[in-house]
Parts: structure tokens; C-alpha cells; sequence
């Protein structure tokens, strides 16, 4: 525990970082995070071409972060700290030139630990809602007076109408809200004021691998949170913690959310008793509230002024984001890709519209192959007889992967369980393939994640509809 302390005491005393992937939403919420404490910040990406325009690069250059092309001449004898993420090789050059250069070099999540040991930290955990929840809590307290800072994995709207990325800024309170992650096995790094377990499910880990990795963030937590209402995380309460579900007696919870109503996209519900809306859709969006509202209301936020700010949250980017309506037809992007958040975003959207054209481009071979009977599962479960499930080819980010498994496959698998449901290999042709599908009264739901040329692809949507 010393040898962290020293270590996070070292890395708070560098000025000069240097992030090396800086584009990637992880790293660019630290970059941001840094300069806004008064570090000198620069970093480099691939992405970066000379002379080439970028957004994100333009972004992290009026935050004053300098941006370089991944060749190295960022890294020089002034940098002090250079910060890789786990997607960095050991044959990175400009990781051999940092060290050549005998320059400090730390994973991402070490740096991050030592941002929560300079602040009192929230930590949201689980394997679902994380970014959602983070986001929720970091408004609220912001509406409350707090001025919280946060450090997220996704874009808030918020932030983003400012100008920003959005997925990180710094307050002048006490409060820093993160997001633990659990599937790179960080989230045993951070010693949080308060951790929440939102959920466990399978995702990139057996449940028996996350079971160890949870029960290390719950006692690396001096006040832990548990949602009752998973199954999974149920068992992790005990008499110290303070437990929130959305089911059951209010006696065996602290915090319980009932009467939930979802009315076009507004939602309603009630927080012990105290009346919420949110502009929102589905049940699991309720429970992240009610994640938050727990927490803001342990610190000392009342319920009347957590409902307040809950009804001014404006979301996060590509989670239930509406694009718009075109003919009957309500567009709606999500980032969902896993099978218990592509289930929940299904069912989300069901109360808008009486057919729900579901497609979701999964990620990568290994992660669709771990998850295949999962995901099959899943979405068949949530679709209603009239609804739709489509699919297109998986992204592949490159590498050695092994092709051995199609979507097609798991569409193979969901006519087996008599779901309605399609392939479309190449996904430009999704409109015209789907479009005597379509009815007066349809929603249409994009999901997927890490592929960056989503969101142009919801608008490319759009337009074609």
C-alpha cells in the first residue's frame, strides 16, 4: 500500500506527460484531466496525420494538449511522464524511445489511481450502465452546487455543447466520479471514498473470473454500494453496505425506485416515495438513477434536489441518442454490445412503437465467439413477436484475430428460435434491403461500439430513409 501511495505521489509531482494513443476515449479523458490540473500535456495517435483534419484532435488542442503524429518527435528529453494504454506493444517505437530515453513510463490505470487518490472518488463498477451512471452523478452533484469533476469513458451531451469531447472535466470540489472498469482488470487500482456495484453478467470475462476482481474493488472501497436487485450482485452486500435495487420491499433495500411509467420518451418513477422524471427510455435507465441518487444522497444532496438535476440530464453520446423521425420511423443510435445491454436496448425502445427493427454490428471475433449463445439468447428473449433482429458483418480492428464465426451465425441461431431475423454482410446496404419492412409506426435501433465510424453511419442512415 506504501509502495502505491509513493508511486501515485511520483506521478502527481511530473509535469510534463505525454500520452501515446491519445485519440482513444480512455486517453483522451486523462489528457484532458491532466491539463485541466495544470500539467503540461502533449500526445500522439495514429490518427493523427499531418495536415489532415480531425475532431478530436482539434479538441485536445484547444484544451492545450499538443498533438503529434505517432512518430515519436513528441517524446523529447523535457517529457517526464509518458502514459501507454494496454493496446500499446512492447514494440511500440515511441514506448522504445521513451525508454531509451530513461523516461518514467505508466498504464493508463496507474495515472488514473493517482487522479482518485488526490480527490474523494466515486467509482461506478459493473458490467453495465457504468458511463450512464457516472454521468448522472456527476450532474446531479453539479447541480447541487459540488462542482464534481469526472473522468468518463463516453461523452457527455453536456460537455459536448460546449465544445468539448465531454468525457472529462475538472471541478473545483472535492468529488471526482469515475468509471472502474473491470474488463482490463483495472478497477482493483483504484481506492475509492465510494465504490458502486451496478451489475455483474458476462461480458468480457466469465462470471468466475469477475466475481475475484469485484470482491477487491468492494475492499479497496471505504463505503461500498450494491445493487440487490442482480442476481450476481446481490451477494456482495452485507450489513456495512449500502444496498439500492428496483425490486422488493423498501426494508430490504435503502434505496428502492418504483412506479416506473414511460411515456413517449419522458419516463416517471419514484425514489423512496420522492417523485423523479427523466427524459430517457427503459427500466435500466430507472436503476442507473437510482445508482446515482443513492450516492448523491449519502453525501448530503436531498432527494427533491436529486430529482431537480436528474430532469436536467441531457445524456451521453450514442447512448439512446435520437436521431430523428422520418415517416413513422424514429431513428435511434446506442452503443450497446453486449448481450445484457443490446436486451435492455431492445426493450428500452419497445414502449415507443409498436415494431422494433433491431441491428447491431457485434465487435470483434473472440468477444462474438465468447458471447454467441449469450447474445442469441438475450435478444430472442427481448423481441416481441412483431419485432426484428438484423445484423452485418463483425468489425475487425485489425491484428491476428481468427475468422471463424460470422454474424450470420448468430442469426442462423436466432431463426432456430423462430426470431425474425436477417443478415445484411455489408451494412451500406441495410436500408434497401429493410425498407418494405418498415411501418407507420416503427422504430429502428442502431447498435454497436468501438467501431469510430458509427455515429457517421447513423446519419448515413438517416439520410437514406
Amino acid at each position: 500500500m506504501f509502495k502505491k501511495i509513493n508511486m501515485q505521489i511520483e506521478l502527481l509531482n511530473k509535469e510534463e506527460y505525454f500520452f501515446i494513443g491519445v485519440a482513444g476515449t480512455g486517453m483522451s479523458a486523462l489528457a484532458q484531466y491532466a491539463a485541466g490540473i495544470g500539467k503540461r500535456v502533449s500526445g500522439s495517435d495514429r490518427y493523427f496525420a499531418n495536415n489532415e483534419p480531425n475532431d478530436t484532435k482539434e479538441k485536445l488542442e484547444a484544451a492545450g494538449i499538443k498533438c503529434f503524429p505517432q512518430d515519436g518527435s513528441g517524446i523529447t528529453n523535457n517529457t517526464q511522464l509518458v502514459v501507454i494504454s494496454t493496446a500499446v506493444e512492447a514494440s511500440n517505437a515511441e514506448l522504445q524511445k521513451a525508454i531509451s530515453l530513461g523516461i518514467l513510463v505508466v498504464k493508463r490505470a496507474d495515472l488514473l489511481a493517482a487522479f482518485c487518490a488526490s480527490k474523494k472518488t466515486v467509482a461506478i463498477g459493473g458490467t453495465s450502465g457504468k458511463s450512464t451512471t457516472s454521468a448522472m452523478l456527476f450532474d446531479i452533484l453539479s447541480y447541487a452546487g459540488l462542482q464534481p469533476s469526472i473522468i468518463s469513458g463516453a461523452g457527455l451531451v453536456r460537455l459536448q455543447q460546449q465544445g468539448l469531447i465531454g468525457n472529462a472535466w475538472v471541478g473545483n470540489g472535492e468529488w471526482l466520479v469515475i468509471e472502474a472498469d473491470e474488463s482490463d482488470g483495472s478497477i482493483v487500482n483504484y481506492y475509492a471514498e465510494i465504490g458502486v456495484l451496478l451489475n455483474i453478467d458476462k461480458d468480457h470475462k466469465e462470471v468466475a473470473e469477475l466475481l475475484p476482481i469485484f470482491q477487491l474493488f468492494k475492499n479497496h472501497s471505504n463505503q461500498f454500494f450494491v445493487n440487490i436487485g442482480n442476481q450476481l450482485a446481490a451477494p456482495f452486500a452485507d450489513g456495512l453496505t449500502t444496498r439500492f435495487s428496483v425490486y422488493g420491499e423498501q426494508g430490504e433495500a435503502n434505496y428502492t425506485a418504483t412506479a416506473f411509467k414511460q411515456d413517449g420518451f419522458e419516463m416517471h418513477f419514484l425514489i423512496n416515495n420522492t417523485a423523479f422524471q427523466l427524459n430517457a427510455l427503459g427500466k435500466h435507465n430507472m436503476e442507473n438513477v437510482l445508482a446515482a441518487a443513492s450516492v448523491a444522497n449519502s453525501i448530503g444532496v436531498n432527494l427533491n434536489t436529486i430529482a431537480a438535476g436528474i430532469k436536467t440530464y441531457k445524456g451521453i453520446y450514442r447512448r439512446n441518442q435520437i436521431i430523428g423521425k422520418k415517416s413513422g420511423v424514429w431513428l435511434i443510435d446506442d452503443y450497446a454490445h453486449n448481450p445484457a445491454k443490446v436486451a435492455a436496448a431492445i426493450r428500452g425502445v419497445q414502449p415507443l412503437a409498436t415494431k422494433v427493427i433491431a441491428w447491431f454490428q457485434p465487435h470483434g471475433y473472440g468477444p462474438t465467439r465468447f458471447l454467441r449463445n449469450d447474445f442469441v439468447s438475450e435478444i430472442a428473449n427481448a423481441l416481441r413477436p412483431n419485432d426484428e433482429i438484423w445484423m452485418s458483418e463483425i468489425y475487425y480492428a485489425g491484428g491476428t484475430a481468427v475468422k471463424d464465426i460470422s454474424a450470420s451465425d448468430l442469426i442462423a441461431d436466432l431463426l432456430a428460435k423462430n426470431s425474425k431475423a436477417f443478415f445484411v454482410e455489408d451494412r451500406n446496404d441495410l436500408i434497401k434491403t429493410m425498407q418494405n419492412h418498415f411501418t407507420s409506426d416503427t422504430v429502428l435501433l442502431l447498435m454497436g461500439a468501438r467501431d469510430p465510424s458509427l455515429d457517421s453511419f447513423a446519419a448515413q442512415v438517416y439520410s437514406e430513409l
